[in-house]
């Protein structure tokens, strides 16, 4: 059966009005959503405080900037070729408005790109009018993808929740996570785990330090480490029995 923008709109504001449930069910979207809001806000405020007649700091920007358009592409790729199709192998259709969002977002992002790159030839007079531009561009582009994840965390998990077990859901996220390199998944935990509520931040290090290498569980508390208070490294170290 084909699922249709109205349904979807339906299967929405029903998962938004059910009362929640004592146990939770598997969440996908959740942490790398908090990544990404956490990471597109970072790179806008730096973008807007930058001084763009410092060279350094316009490179340092700049690549910056095209670090999370690479890291948006990527994720984008990922949702496409694990979470829609399982959404569509069981509720065919379910996933052609978001689709159409990638699809946009796509063509966003490589014109962003071409704007930013094109930024380290501008003429310094030139310079502050194109930043400008670019930083409400970039502004419109993370305002558009804010309203696409609540989309996705609230109608498509209602979906996936109505259609697969929460194992089910684990294996397909497992395979998700697998498939993405040692390198991209750092740069993941930097953003991810920082931005993690207490509960979340231990569970997510618990289950890596279970089924990950002790080298990798190790890189991870390394990379995130820097990037939490005392305090909240403190409660990580006593939740880890560190």
């Amino acid at each position: 059966m084909n699922i249709d923008t109205i349904e979807m709109q339906q299967v929405a504001a029903t998962a938004q009005a059910t009362p929640q449930v004592p146990a939770p069910r598997v969440d996908m979207y959740a942490g790398i959503h908090k990544a990404l809001r956490a990471l597109m806000s970072d790179t806008l405020l730096a973008l807007g405080r930058m001084d763009c007649d410092d060279t350094l700091e316009l490179a340092d920007t700049t690549q910056r900037v095209l670090q999370l358009l690479d890291f948006c592409r990527s994720h984008l790729q990922h949702e496409n070729d694990f979470v829609h199709t399982a959404i569509e192998a069981r509720a065919p259709g379910a996933s052609a408005r978001i689709a159409h969002d990638h699809e946009d977002h796509e063509r966003h992002i490589a014109e962003l790109a071409a704007v930013t790159t094109a930024l380290l030839g501008v003429p310094a007079q030139a310079r502050a009018a194109r930043v400008q531009h670019l930083y409400r561009e970039l502004a419109l582009f993370i305002a558009e993808n804010f309203k696409h994840m609540h989309v996705e965390e609230t109608a498509h998990n209602a979906v996936l929740w109505a259609r697969y077990s929460d194992a089910e859901l684990e294996a397909i996220h497992g395979a998700l996570v697998a498939s993405i390199p040692p390198e991209e998944m750092m740069f993941v935990l930097r953003w991810l785990v920082p931005f993690m509520n207490p509960a979340e931040r231990a569970e997510m290090l618990k289950d890596m330090r279970l089924h990950a290498p002790a080298a990798a569980f190790e890189g991870a508390l390394a990379v995130v480490r820097p990037h939490l208070t005392p305090r909240e490294w403190e409660k990580l170290a006593n939740a880890l029995s560190l």
